[in-house]
């Protein structure tokens, strides 16, 4: 079976994206995918490899895959920390042989020099280092320091109880530690414009991926900060686009905001109390509105959503308060309290 053009391409990109994601064993599955034999798959992942995407291990059954990386490494004292120095000399040259589309460059520009400034204005750091990666598919930019640590510079800063709060502050966005030189912006929208987006320090890891916010604990101590971004060399994201979506139609401002309820929540995937109404509302001020996402949240109490549904509601009515991805409990709660 002759495959066309875009059947080609397709075939293509499934095979990198399925060993970008270290399947293992996926040579039937895409057969059957793509209606063809497996000896033509096989063909198509072996023209990777000769093409130089594809680095290839082993031999028979213990064969295994992966994709290529270009690595270019860069590193620093902070007190000489030159954000746009750094993307000008080290990771625009690296990132414009691979002739990017312009919007993917712009998206990592914005966040290189975003991340470089926080190490130079708060990390309170001595040294800064870190790499640009591209590989058949992505663009990864690390960016690391050995300072104080972000979550427990936020926790200092703002007297919360514990560095795990600190997570769910910075997925609201507007969260700064020196609100006359900075708006708090920089973390909030280039987690929205990248594709993956991490941050390791103490035990704790910010995730968002896929859409989707995590908070992750872990008995490996991380020193410092460090933050890895990575976006499809193929997305068609715009840095405009995602301004935008936070912003207000009749104003420039950055008023409108998207809370994953799901970092409160943790590992039960439950909220009950007054009080984490209380630490979740914080600061909503902030905004004209607020859209409480309460993808994987099984359940909330009733005290919990009588603070955040009818009592902050009742003591600002400007600001517009919505809810998504609430399962049919959660849901139910909230109608129910704001009906009293």
């Amino acid at each position: 079976m002759r495959l066309r053009e875009n059947q080609k391409k397709a075939l293509r990109k499934r095979l990198l994206e399925l060993v970008f994601e270290k399947k293992t064993a996926f040579i039937k599955h895409i057969a059957d995918e793509f209606h063809i034999s497996r000896q033509m798959v096989s063909r198509y992942l072996s023209s990777l490899v000769k093409e130089g995407l594809v680095a290839r291990e082993g031999r028979g059954r213990g064969t295994s895959n992966q994709l290529v990386e270009d690595e270019h490494h860069y590193k620093g004292l902070s007190v000489e920390l030159d954000e746009n120095r750094i993307w000008l000399n080290d990771i625009k040259p690296h990132l414009d042989k691979y002739r990017l589309p312009q919007n993917v460059m712009d998206i990592c520009h914005y966040g290189t020099t975003e991340m470089l400034n926080n190490i130079l204005e708060h990390a309170a750091a001595k040294k800064y280092y870190g790499n640009v990666s591209v590989n058949a598919l992505t663009v990864t930019i690390l960016v690391i320091d050995d300072g104080i640590g972000i979550f427990k510079k936020i926790k200092a800063e703002f007297g919360l109880a514990e560095p795990r709060d600190a997570i769910i502050e910075l997925s609201k966005g507007k969260l700064t530690t020196d609100e006359q030189h900075h708006t708090g912006e920089g973390i909030f929208f280039t987690s929205r414009m990248m594709d993956a987006f991490i941050i390791l320090s103490g035990k704790l890891s910010f995730q968002t991926w896929r859409g989707e916010d995590w908070l992750l604990e872990s008995s490996y101590q991380t020193e410092g900060t460090a933050i890895k971004m990575e976006i499809n060399r193929d997305s068609d994201r715009t840095v405009e686009e995602v301004f935008d979506r936070y912003t207000s139609l009749d104003e420039l401002a950055f008023t409108k905001t998207v809370v994953p309820v799901a970092l409160l929540a943790g590992v039960d995937e439950a909220v009950f109390s007054r009080s984490q109404a209380k630490r979740l509302v914080w600061r909503f001020e902030s905004f004209k509105e607020i859209i409480l996402d309460f993808n994987r949240v099984r359940t909330i109490g009733q005290a919990f959503a009588d603070e955040v549904f009818r009592v902050f509601v009742n003591n600002h009515p400007d600001i517009h308060l919505k809810w998504v991805n609430a399962n049919r409990w959660v849901d139910k709660m909230i109608k129910r309290v704001q009906a009293t």
